[in-house]
């Protein structure tokens, strides 16, 4: 684990797969991790692709007060994004209101290189844009 200039942890998306329970083999269906997958991005990057399981809510509504979703509240989260930007914002902000929060290098494109699972809206195999 990386630490970034904010002090909020980095990880890799392997590191990111074990801590979320999706393994190095990216089974599908809802992880049985320690920690919840939050991603960041914003609900059309979201509806083309993300993790199977993960939470949604983009930094935008982050930085705007909402609160998390009640399957992320109280948990330790792994925060992702498309490459590792947003996330590593987000990441510092939950990271300052007292969450425990670390954030992906490389974030969904890394995930999808790494063949992990990725899934559209509909459950259909996803894309990462």
């Amino acid at each position: 684990m990386q630490t970034s200039p904010s002090g909020t942890g980095r990880i890799t998306v392997t590191e990111a797969a074990e801590r979320t329970g999706y393994g190095v083999a990216g089974g599908a269906g809802r992880p049985a991790g320690t920690s919840v997958l939050l991603d960041v991005r914003e609900r059309d990057e979201w509806d083309a692709g993300h993790a199977p399981g993960a939470v949604h809510l983009s930094l935008t509504r982050l930085c705007e007060g909402v609160p998390l979703p009640p399957e992320a509240q109280g948990r330790r989260l792994v925060v992702i994004c498309r490459s590792g930007n947003r996330s590593r914002t987000a990441a510092g902000m939950l990271s300052t209101h007292g969450v425990e929060a670390v954030d992906v290098i490389g974030g969904m494109r890394d995930w999808a290189e790494a063949g992990l699972p990725v899934v559209d809206s509909r459950g259909l195999r996803g894309t990462v844009a």
